[in-house]
């Protein structure tokens, strides 16, 4: 009877976005070697959490490689289009929403944003590469009936370089699929973006630096925001499209609002408090803010109990302080 009532709640709120002060209230769903079973959906659901984002994933050798091999018998189930579809069931049957998020994983990590060929040929061969990889996603959105679809993720060099390509890009995928579309540009990248216009929402991967600090206050973090602040809010307003959160998240480690963005593995000490701190700050800030869609924390482990803890220095807020934050924040913007 208790699950009855969550979902007839969720499917109450999802039935009713954009009538209230409600928010997307997202996490990232990181893909598993397993398929999702119920109660690793309950435990989103437990933090008010009304979106997920599904990520498979497309794979290139070298950041000079216009070949993306994906969708194989050698990745995560989660990270296949098989897995991809069967988590979107699992997370609709809870009345959770989908953002579907094809990602690219570039050999030993190298930031996608680098992503750049050195002949003409080598681009229309990424072009060929990416086009299919996103068309097979943007198909499966569109069967599935997923909320957002994501273009693209912090892919700087290759959306400068061929903006015809995305123009064409977004116009087949329209084609195909009929929900809202999102481009996740790197927090230093979106004010550069040349196709807002053909978009849903103005998809910003949030890794500001805000402080210096070890530990830094929340005022302080809240004076950090003004000047990113400012300029989100002149873009939404420039382009009349919503901000969405692509992502935003901050490790539960020392200093980590003097750069966001670090995915090594640092041996800075954990701290909770500038985690909180930073979270309560983002919550402040944003979403009471008209013109800002709503978020997806970075980042969300299936294995919910092994998950984070006191003792892990990593993005997740599970098992930690912080996760209470995210949970009172995303309650009193769950009412639509």
């Amino acid at each position: 009877m208790k699950k009855l009532a969550i979902l007839f709640l969720c499917s109450m709120q999802l039935a009713c976005i954009g009538k209230g002060n409600g928010k997307i209230n997202g996490v990232s769903f990181v893909a598993s070697r397993q398929a999702v079973v119920q109660g690793q959906v309950d435990e989103i659901l437990n933090i008010y959490a009304n979106s997920a984002a599904v990520m498979p994933f497309g794979f290139i050798r070298e950041v000079n490689n216009p070949q993306i091999t994906f969708n194989t018998d050698r990745q995560w189930f989660g990270e296949t289009k098989k897995g991809a579809a069967q988590y979107i069931h699992m997370l609709h049957e809870n009345g959770v929403s989908v953002m579907m998020k094809p990602q690219i994983w570039i050999s030993k990590g190298i930031f996608t944003g680098k992503l750049k060929m050195d002949n003409e040929q080598h681009w229309q061969q990424l072009e060929e590469s990416y086009r299919h990889f996103m068309m097979t996603y943007a198909r499966l959105a569109a069967e599935r009936k997923v909320d957002i679809l994501c273009i693209g993720t912090e892919l700087e060099q290759f959306v400068q370089a061929r903006p015809e390509f995305w123009n064409m890009l977004i116009a087949e995928i329209r084609e195909t699929y009929k929900g809202k579309l999102t481009y996740a540009a790197n927090w230093d990248e979106f004010e550069r973006v040349p196709f807002w216009e053909q978009l849903d929402y103005i998809g910003v991967d949030a890794y500001f630096p805000l402080s210096e600090a070890k530990t830094p206050t929340v005022n302080e973090l809240i004076a950090g925001w003004q000047p990113w602040k400012s300029k989100l809010a002149a873009l939404s307003t420039e382009k009349q499209k919503p901000i969405l959160f692509t992502e935003y998240g901050y490790r539960s480690m020392d200093y980590t609002a003097k750069k966001p963005w670090l995915v090594d593995r640092t041996e800075e000490k954990p701290n909770m408090v500038s985690q909180v701190n930073c979270k309560k700050a983002i919550y402040a800030e944003f979403w009471n803010e008209k013109w800002f869609a709503g978020g997806y924390v970075w980042k969300w482990f299936t294995d919910h109990k092994n998950a984070g803890g006191e003792n892990d220095n990593r993005f997740t807020p599970q098992n930690k302080p912080s996760l209470k934050v995210v949970s009172e924040n995303y309650k009193k913007y769950s009412e639509y």
